[in-house]
């Protein structure tokens, strides 16, 4: 694979100083550009020890305007992120539209330094680049640009280069800790990283390979491929999206077929008060007792609010967050993303609130709005939402991976229920700011959300994040078995 990488290219200074000045003006010109159309751009940089990565991303902030552009080394992972999925490390720095985000190693390293000790078997490595080809292809399909690059040096001039450096107290303080152990190990490293590479190498987020012994050479072409891969992105036309009608096979028009997993809520259950007020006393004490069990034994929960409007989601919150000691969740209140959210890809800023170990994350609706309230008031394309249940299902498997505790309520209540609600809020003054204009205009899609969830149910109830439809038109009956199934379900985790 590094053959093309091998091959003694050259740049002498003359010719570099003449193609600098010209090429960063036109990097500053598509910079701009690109800030001004909202293009978010990744800038990934790996390669071999040794190869001058740092220096390539320091020549990099000397072309370009370095206010629009940050720079991250995934060293060490600290105690803040070892505490929550692998990936949260990365998805805090991803680039806001119209920036540029410099990664140096990014989500390669731990396939590529992360064998050490052999720890890490072949299922292990094929499954991180599969989420690896997966999150990519999802950035780009949100409108991420990701350009990556593989700086390479023969095996040789890298032996040489590190003898260098250990001579010479001058440069010896920029040699990366790794570089002489990976140098040690330079066969081992090279596999590992042709396999990678040729795993990760698509259409959608390709690899450069980028000859590094000559450091003007390697320079003055990453700064030329870095020029037109963005300048051909901002002049392509606009893709339209591929699917066009409905992506979900059709249905015969029977009534048997058309029937909804909500069809199958018995809601007339209901709960008297009397038995509500021995119920909530153990259910709160349970819960009590077992989220300080989850935090000695540090396991995170994240719980999802979704329902009806008016089906009682505040009121089942409020039940369940004060079961819990205050130092131990937050209540994340999901509404129209602010104007940092929308600059970024969707999942992002659920990304943010993802709970550290120990701790409990309860979200008054979620990431879910993406195939609900996106979907039908065509806030997202199809293409868009029609991808999301993938994307959400892989989003809920990596923090179950990382053992925190999935929990997803649907609140359901009838057409009737909701409307004999809506009056009610209208009449009692301390409830009137809970009904808006939008609830009335979100009722008369009644049918569509109806359909909406039906298939959000289905795509997405998995084994470790199901989704539990609570019948809630007796709020008695909602609050308790949302209080009873949050508690099995950690109860069972906590045991297993």
């Amino acid at each position: 694979m590094f053959e093309a990488a091998e091959l003694g290219r050259k740049v002498d200074k003359d010719t570099f100083a003449a193609a600098e000045a010209d090429l960063r003006r036109s990097l500053l010109e598509v910079q701009r550009r690109a800030r001004e159309n909202q293009l978010p751009i990744i800038i990934l940089i790996a390669g071999v020890a040794g190869a001058g990565k740092g220096q390539v991303i320091n020549r990099l902030l000397e072309w370009l305007d370095s206010r629009g552009v940050r720079v991250h080394a995934y060293w060490d992972e600290t105690d803040e992120e070892l505490q929550r999925p692998h990936w949260w490390r990365y998805w805090r720095t991803m680039p806001s539209a119209g920036s540029i985000g410099v990664m140096l190693g990014a989500w390669y390293s731990p396939s590529l330094f992360g064998r050490k000790d052999k720890s890490d078997n072949e299922q292990i490595l094929a499954a991180r680049a599969d989420r690896i080809v997966n999150t990519e292809r999802m950035l780009v399909q949100e409108g991420v640009l990701i350009l990556k690059f593989w700086c390479h040096l023969p095996e040789k001039e890298q032996a040489k280069r590190v003898k260098q450096r250990k001579k010479d107290p001058e440069s010896h303080w920029r040699m990366a800790p790794e570089t002489i152990h990976y140098a040690n190990h330079y066969k081992r490293f090279i596999h590992n990283a042709s396999r990678l590479i040729s795993e990760t190498d698509t259409e959608d987020a390709p690899w450069y390979l980028i000859e590094a012994t000559d450091h003007r050479y390697r320079d003055l072409t990453i700064g030329l491929t870095l020029l037109n891969a963005i300048g051909a992105r901002l002049d392509a036309p606009p893709v339209s999206s591929v699917l066009k009608t409905s992506h979900a096979p059709v249905l015969p028009e029977t009534p048997s077929a058309r029937i909804n997993v909500l069809d199958r809520v018995d809601l007339n259950q209901t709960l008297s008060h009397k038995l509500y007020s021995r119920q909530i006393d153990y259910w709160q004490v349970e819960v009590n007792r077992l989220s300080w069990e989850a935090f000695r034994k540090r396991r995170p929960c994240v719980v999802v609010f979704e329902g009806w409007d008016a089906a009682g989601k505040g009121g089942a919150i409020r039940r369940l967050s004060e079961s819990i000691d205050a130092r131990l969740y937050s209540v994340i209140p999901v509404i129209a993303p602010n104007d940092e959210e929308r600059v970024h890809h969707y999942l992002w800023r659920f990304w943010r609130h993802v709970p550290r170990d120990g701790y409990c994350t309860i979200f008054d609706r979620s990431w879910y709005g993406r195939v609900l309230v996106e979907r039908i008031e065509k806030f997202a394309q199809l293409a868009e939402w029609a991808r999301a249940y993938h994307e959400i299902n892989d989003f809920e498997a990596q923090l179950a991976e990382h053992g925190i505790v999935v929990t997803k309520f649907w609140l359901h209540i009838d057409k009737d229920e909701q409307l004999r609600r809506f009056h009610s809020r209208e009449q009692i003054p301390y409830k009137q700011h809970k009904i808006t204009p939008d609830d009335w205009r979100n009722r008369e899609h009644w049918d569509a959300y109806r359909t909406a969830v039906n298939e959000m149910v289905v795509r997405t109830s998995t084994d470790h994040a199901p989704w539990e439809i609570i019948p809630a038109n007796d709020k008695h009956l909602a609050r308790i078995k949302v209080l009873s199934v949050f508690a099995k379900r950690l109860e069972a985790a906590l045991d297993s």
